[in-house]
């Protein structure tokens, strides 16, 4: 596409953007977006070197001329959008990108991977931290994703409502809190279980959370009283019948003395059997799998379309767009989504305005947009680790003044209707 532009001298006409879902996954009644602060650091960074130029000239991908536009590529657009965290719907542009064509069709993919991805971890992570009704999470599942996704993930998870993260690098890119405990491979390393906890102790003190359900749970929850005292900061299931073991666990560490020694668990949680365990004695949960793939749904749905450009004779004139594909259709023109509340500040709708010169809509709604980048530059405050926090926090936010039946776990329709107005 941009090599054709460039040739027929289309690609500079002034273009609007916008990344929307078509739908929500099955079943779901809203979603959490993630995923700003990373594509707003990698937009600015975004670059074509030697290297992809050399690929690009060697395999006659694209004409010489557009080699020499890439290796000049810096995108100078404005991106507006939803802050991170915030809840999304069906239909509603959380982001738009205005750009020459040329600028803004090239960053597509890179803007796809990351909403898609991301946002599928934060909704489905929302989901689990309203199942846990308090109780705090952890991330765990590194194992379960490639190594760029597994710090993505630690991310989103964490904006979402999660604790903490076994992922390090989350920790040293965006400051996500960081946790962990040994593994059964720790226990197995010794000549007994006893040992192993010994060798934890002594290294991480009594608080440190012991695994221990290697062997046998019964006879290690006593060894691990005995080698931390009833100070023993945790025990870890990984196993079992989590509903009847952990019942069975905290009567026999009250029993121990160790009244304060919290119980958490890690056997392949997902939303469903987190709320399953809320009438257990549970102090937290690691989730794992279930959360690095967007519990059964890793994408978002999530796509890019051209809905409007300037026209071609120089008077400025903006010519709205769509595609009329069945079942894909889009919607052409600008946008600019509010959502609307009630009086009592519960949301009610979301409302899509079709706006002509970017002219902000008459609406008492919140308006949705936000300036992301302007120029090229992204504006500092929704990067790093102080745009992941912000991100935390709006979450928090955006997710109060949802309904009641937002937070249900069983199958329904989004809980608010998108309106075009």
């Amino acid at each position: 596409m941009l090599d054709a532009a460039l040739l027929a001298g289309t690609h500079d006409r002034e273009c609007v953007f916008e990344a929307f879902t078509r739908r929500l996954p099955t079943g779901r009644r809203y979603g959490i977006l993630a995923g700003t602060g990373r594509l707003l650091d990698l937009v600015q960074r975004f670059r074509f070197e030697e290297p992809e130029l050399e690929w690009l000239r060697s395999n006659h991908v694209v004409r010489d001329a557009t080699l020499d536009w890439l290796a000049d590529y810096r995108f100078s657009g404005t991106i507006s959008g939803y802050r991170e965290g915030e809840v999304f719907f069906p239909g509603s542009p959380f982001l738009v990108v205005d750009a020459p064509f040329a600028e803004g069709v090239i960053l597509e993919t890179l803007i796809l991977s990351v909403f898609n991805y991301d946002s599928a971890v934060a909704s489905a992570a929302a989901r689990m931290v309203t199942a846990a009704v308090g109780r705090p999470l952890a991330e765990m599942g590194s194992r379960r994703a490639n190594e760029g996704a597994a710090v993505a993930a630690a991310r989103a998870a964490f904006i979402a409502g999660f604790s903490a993260t076994s992922n390090l690098e989350a920790g040293r890119t965006w400051g996500v809190p960081t946790m962990g405990t040994a593994a059964h491979a720790f226990t197995l390393l010794h000549d007994s279980e006893e040992d192993a906890f010994r060798a934890q102790v002594d290294a991480l003190g009594p608080g440190t959370t012991l695994l221990v359900d290697t062997f046998d749970v019964e006879h290690a929850i006593d060894l691990a009283v005995k080698v931390a005292g009833p100070q023993l900061g945790a025990v870890r299931l990984d196993s079992g019948d989590l509903p009847n073991l952990v019942r069975t666990v905290r009567a026999q560490l009250d029993g121990l003395g160790a009244t304060n020694t919290r119980i958490t668990v890690t056997n392949d949680l997902d939303e469903f059997t987190i709320a399953a365990l809320q009438a257990s004695p549970v102090d937290s949960y690691g989730v794992g799998t279930s959360v690095v793939t967007g519990s059964g749904f890793p994408a978002s749905g999530m796509v890019y379309k051209l809905v409007a450009h300037r026209s071609h004779n120089g008077d400025g004139e903006w010519i709205p767009v769509a595609k009329k594909s069945e079942g894909k259709a889009s919607i052409a023109g600008r946008k600019h989504p509010v959502r609307r509340l009630n009086p009592s500040g519960t949301a009610i709708a979301e409302a899509i305005h079709i706006v002509e010169n970017g002219a902000a809509p008459d609406d008492n709604g919140r308006s949705l947009l936000v300036p992301l980048m302007t120029d090229g530059e992204a504006h500092p405050e929704f990067l790093g680790a102080a745009g992941t926090i912000a991100a935390r926090s709006h979450r928090e936010a955006a997710m109060r003044e949802l309904p009641d039946q937002a937070f249900r776990l069983g199958r329904g329709d989004p809980v608010l209707p998108t309106i075009y107005v």
